[in-house]
C-alpha cells in the first residue's frame, strides 16, 4: 500500500479528483476520509444523501471492498474564493464475483472548499451528478430530451 496521504498535500482544486484516485488505489480509508470536510456531503450510488465523516466512511468502505483500480480526470475546475466547482471524469476497474473485469465509469459533480491551512477537501462530492442527465437522454445541444439507446441502470 501506497503511504498515507494528507489533505494538505491538496494545494489547488484540480488536483482534488486524482487525489481521490490516488487514495482509493491505496486502499487505506483513513486516505480518503482526509479529502473530506468532518460535516461533508456524498451522494451514494443509489442517490441517497450520506452527511459526516462517519457516515462517508462506511459508504466508502464498501466502494473499497471492490478492490479496483481507479483513475480520474480533471474536466473542469470553476473556483471562486475559497470554494469551487469540479467536473471529473473516472473509471474503476475491478474483478467482479464472477473472476470477470467489470468498469464502473462515470462523471462527477464536486464543491471543494479551501481550508484555513490552504488544503481542499470535499463540501459535497456527487460521483454520479454529473451522468443522469446524459442517462436521461438530455442533449446540451439543444436542451431537450431525445431518444437513447444506452439503457444502463442509474448505479
Amino acid at each position: 500500500m501506497k503511504p498515507s496521504i494528507q489533505s494538505s498535500s491538496v494545494s489547488n482544486p484540480e488536483a482534488m479528483n486524482s487525489a481521490f484516485a490516488e487514495a482509493y488505489n491505496s486502499g487505506d480509508i483513513n486516505n480518503l476520509l482526509s479529502l473530506y470536510e468532518p460535516d461533508g456531503i456524498l451522494i451514494n450510488t443509489v442517490g441517497g444523501t450520506v452527511n459526516g465523516i462517519e457516515n462517508i466512511r462506511k459508504t466508502l468502505e464498501e466502494l473499497l471492498q471492490l478492490k479496483g483500480n481507479m483513475t480520474s480526470r480533471n474536466i473542469y475546475c470553476i473556483p471562486f474564493e475559497n470554494i469551487a466547482l469540479l467536473r471529473a471524469h473516472f473509471t474503476l476497474l475491478y474483478e467482479g464475483p464472477d473472476g470477470r473485469q467489470n468498469l464502473l465509469e462515470g462523471h462527477t459533480s464536486e464543491i471543494v472548499r479551501k481550508q484555513s491551512d490552504g488544503s481542499w477537501r470535499y463540501v459535497i462530492d456527487h460521483p454520479f451528478g454529473s451522468d443522469l442527465l446524459e442517462r436521461l437522454g438530455f442533449s446540451p445541444i439543444n436542451n431537450e430530451l431525445t431518444s437513447t439507446s444506452d439503457s444502463r441502470p442509474y448505479i
